[in-house]
């Protein structure tokens, strides 16, 4: 799976598909994923979605103002692995 394909997420079914992917990819590689466990992978998300307009500057992307679905898959796919 590429976990920037975020980037290319405009609806609530390419959401859906990412989720799917996320949900395949935990199966089949758990060694991989920081945060395999759901009550680790939601405080994994509540700690990267307070701190996303940092990572926004420092990668470019600017700060999130308004969420969109590519939004939402960002915030999933980062916490899968953020500390």
């Amino acid at each position: 799976m590429r976990f920037d394909q975020f980037m290319d997420i405009e609806t609530k079914d390419d959401f859906a598909d990412f989720v799917d992917a996320l949900i395949e990819d935990l199966a089949l590689n758990p060694d991989e994923w920081e945060n395999p466990d759901l009550a680790s992978f939601l405080s994994a998300m509540a700690a990267w979605t307070r701190s996303s307009d940092q990572y926004a500057t420092a990668s470019g992307d600017g700060k999130v103002t308004s969420p969109s679905w590519s939004t939402f898959a960002k915030v999933l796919s980062a916490s899968r692995v953020y500390e």
